[in-house]
């Protein structure tokens, strides 16, 4: 029976450890300390703007639907005669990492009494790279009336391969990004 429990508390162990090394998605907003954002009801979605690289057409109507249901949860009603327009950008870019590793290698020296006799020490060094996707989603949030930019979401991610369920990963980071959005909402609850 402890041999089954050891058995389970490694291979959990070993779960963690891997979820956790997954890059996490490093989220900032920044909005105009200006506006009041109390009297905006209703939004517009501006057609999804994909630069640099596309994304699939499924992967932008789950990005349009995530942004949708984040509004409508936070109390905003979609209109063609909108308070506020809110467009989402996807930037991918081919990325590298390199990563440097330095061995030392050699043979020591030797100690005698009164005495000490100098070895020798060389090192080596071997360099890895690692190609990968560096992908943002930018959501902004604009004034109908001025056209002025009024609040920013920002969502980054080290992306090494596809998600295996995009609808949730995609859901889970329009979330993540528009959790400060409007400024304010949070502190009335």
């Amino acid at each position: 029976m402890k041999q089954i429990y050891c058995f389970y508390v490694i291979i959990l162990s070993f779960m963690i450890l891997m979820y956790s090394c997954e890059p996490a998605l490093q989220v900032t907003s920044d909005y105009d300390k200006t506006v009041n954002f109390q009297p905006y009801k209703t939004y517009q979605l501006v057609q999804v703007d994909v630069q640099h690289q596309s994304i699939s057409q499924l992967n932008q109507t789950r990005i349009i639907n995530a942004v949708r249901s984040e509004m409508t949860r936070k109390g905003f009603q979609e209109s063609v005669d909108a308070d506020l327009k809110v467009n989402a950008a996807v930037i991918m870019q081919d990325k590298k990492s390199v990563t440097a590793n330095t061995d030392y290698y050699g043979y020591g020296g030797y100690y005698r009494p009164y005495m000490w006799g100098a070895g020798m020490t060389s090192s080596s060094t071997t360099y890895s790279v690692q190609n990968y996707k560096d992908g943002s989603l930018i959501i902004d949030v604009v004034d109908s009336k001025t056209n002025k930019l009024v609040w920013e979401g920002i969502g980054n991610k080290e992306i090494d391969k596809p998600a295996t369920d995009p609808d949730k990963a995609i859901s889970d980071a329009v979330a993540s990004i528009m959790a400060s959005f409007p400024p304010g909402a949070q502190k009335k609850k």
